[in-house]
């Protein structure tokens, strides 16, 4: 049996790159809403209830970046360039929050508001820096003879403008989402109300910027069944509709679940993540199987035969255990965050 090695090492890091996505999502989203919180002891709470979880959180950034690095170098070669400045402010901006994670708590107590400023503000430059990330990768890159041959501020248009915010509202529901899972009394009923603001404003972004995308790569559109005047082909579009329908549902999980008081406080969660897995599976519909947008395919950017075998083995053994212990530690800490919690 011939084992399409690229392939496997392509759907690895689509599952990182999603992991990441869902898990650091909600605390980013934590981050961004920490100045509207109704006081700093709630802010307390909200840093507690991702004490356990937000740095084994990023651990799939590391394994989505690192592994881009060695089963695709073309790719990687191609990417970093075409997006440095926006990589470099997201690492600049979990940097931020990270230490002031830390210095918040542990540091003199005149530096407090400096480091919960700190926190919101690492948490917006590095959601923001992804969204542009995202947005300038899917808005296409300029490659000539396999190499970048673009600018250093391609990525800087309205469209990734556009999905930089719909990120912003995106984690922002799920930290809301979470706070409705972890919290109680007053805190869950402020991650309520913002469970229902971030789901509207996502449902706004979301369709903006799916419509956006078809007159931008005509290739998405022929893809979705979309053609000119958007005359729908529904023998192609048919099969794809539920995820579209995957994306409104989850939406609607995620708003009923924070209007009704009698729903299951994990359903703005759990919507929240279907919109961004319905997302994410339209653009795998999209560009697959390139993974640098109609320039280069996982085949054209993979790295050797030998190269991929080895360090499918080491991914073979690294990412079971990852997996078992991020599972563990959210067992661990399960159930609510109490107003008398925090992080030491």
């Amino acid at each position: 049996m011939i084992v399409d090695l690229p392939l496997i090492w392509a759907g690895l890091l689509a599952l990182a790159v999603l992991l990441y996505v869902v898990l650091d999502g909600f605390d980013l989203g934590i981050g961004l809403l920490f100045p509207f919180a109704g006081s700093d002891k709630d802010r307390d709470v909200m840093m507690a209830s991702i004490a356990p979880v937000w740095d084994g959180n990023e651990t799939w950034l590391v394994f989505g970046g690192a592994g881009l690095m060695v089963a695709f170098p073309a790719a990687y070669a191609v990417l970093m360039p075409a997006l440095y400045l926006p990589v470099m402010f997201m690492l600049a901006g979990l940097i931020l929050r990270g230490v002031a994670f830390e210095f918040r708590l542990h540091g003199r107590a005149r530096g407090r508001p400096f480091w919960t400023w700190a926190f919101s503000v690492g948490s917006l430059i590095a959601t923001l820096a992804q969204g542009f990330v995202l947005g300038g990768f899917i808005q296409g890159i300029k490659v000539t003879g396999g190499q970048f041959s673009g600018g250093p501020l391609d990525w800087a248009t309205p469209y990734s403008v556009a999905v930089a915010l719909g990120l912003v509202a995106g984690y922002a529901l799920l930290g809301a989402g979470w706070l409705m899972l972890k919290t109680e009394d007053d805190l869950h009923g402020l991650g309520r109300l913002w469970v229902m603001r971030a789901a509207g404003a996502v449902g706004v972004i979301l369709a903006l910027v799916s419509v956006a995308t078809l007159f931008l790569h005509p290739e998405v559109a022929i893809r979705w069944g979309i053609g000119a005047g958007f005359n729908i082909d529904f023998a192609r579009f048919g099969p794809l509709m539920p995820i579209p329908l995957m994306g409104l549902v989850g939406l609607l999980m995620a708003f009923g679940g924070a209007r009704s008081p009698d729903a299951h406080p994990q359903a703005p969660l759990i919507g929240g993540m279907l919109a961004f897995l319905s997302g994410y599976l339209g653009l795998a519909i999209g560009f697959i199987p390139y993974v640098v947008p109609y320039a280069l395919t996982y085949e054209e950017a993979a790295s050797t035969p030998g190269a991929l075998k080895i360090t499918l083995w080491a991914a073979g053994i690294l990412l079971p255990l990852t997996l078992a212990y991020s599972a563990w530690v959210y067992w661990v800490f399960r159930g609510k965050v109490g107003p008398d919690a925090g992080y030491h």
